[in-house]
């Protein structure tokens, strides 16, 4: 299987093993977020406490292999832009804080990359060739915009890196079972990515759709030139017990988040 369950100090997330450098995707449990926060929110402006929410990061970080320290995460918008982050920085989103965009590339040797969903679509990138990585939010508006083909093009630009030597990974959110929404969603997708984007979509009659919001982030990563994806296959809307989601919990939850660690430059 694509995605190994890692189970570590009461923590669990899952590791792409596609992508050879550390990796996470998360779950709501472990850490020490109360309520209905609880367990591993790892999002400041989710009411939690900032200690709370820092000791859940220092945790993660010592689970997956990185130094929290270098840690640059978004302030994320529901857009397509894509920074490039370097030593400067670190600590970006948990020291101070983070810009606005929803996605982070890098091939600065020990950086960690971080982007926060709760039903949204993670995506997590590694260059095999160069050793660059990146982390996607695409929300629907951001998958609609094609933000995960913009990460690739931005690490081609910024590190010269070659479309096919990306592996790409989706991580757990909301799945076709549980999106259903209105004309508005599949409306976007269609003008965004023509016929390509009409198996993700199910037309249930009355103006309801069921989207497959993995399915077009995959599209977006075909379209772009990349070697290899893998996707997830947990529903986040599914299991509360084990996600944070806001299709079934609205504002009252916390954020998983995905993160990658850009290893020794190749």
């Amino acid at each position: 299987m694509s995605f190994a369950t890692v189970r570590a100090g009461g923590l669990e997330f899952f590791r792409a093993a596609e992508l050879q450098v550390p990796n996470a995707f998360t779950t709501r449990r472990g850490g020490v977020s109360e309520g209905c926060l609880s367990e591993l929110n790892l999002g400041f402006h989710r009411g939690d406490r900032p200690r709370n929410v820092l000791e859940n990061h220092r945790r993660l970080a010592a689970a997956v292999g990185y130094d929290v320290k270098r840690l640059v995460c978004t302030r994320q918008v529901h857009g397509d832009a894509v920074r490039v982050v370097t030593e400067a920085d670190w600590g970006q989103g948990l020291f101070w804080p983070a810009p606005d965009c929803d996605g982070l590339v890098t091939q600065t040797p020990g950086t960690a990359l971080a982007v926060f969903v709760a039903d949204c679509t993670p995506v997590l990138l590694w260059d095999a060739a160069t050793g660059a990585v990146g982390a996607v939010h695409a929300g629907w508006r951001g998958t609609a915009l094609g933000i995960a083909a913009r990460a690739v093009e931005t690490m081609a630009r910024a590190f010269g890196t070659r479309p096919q030597d990306v592996r790409a990974a989706i991580g757990p959110c909301v799945d076709r079972c549980c999106y259903e929404t209105g004309p508005d969603v599949p409306a976007a997708m269609a003008a965004a990515l023509g016929p390509a984007a009409r198996s993700a979509l199910d037309d249930l009659g009355g103006g309801r759709w069921r989207v497959d919001l993995k399915e077009l982030n995959a599209v977006w990563l075909a379209r772009a030139g990349v070697g290899e994806i893998v996707t997830a296959p947990w529903c986040t809307a599914c299991q509360p017990e084990r996600f944070f989601s806001h299709r079934r919990m609205g504002e009252a939850r916390g954020l998983q988040a995905a993160v990658i660690a850009c290893g020794p430059r190749r």
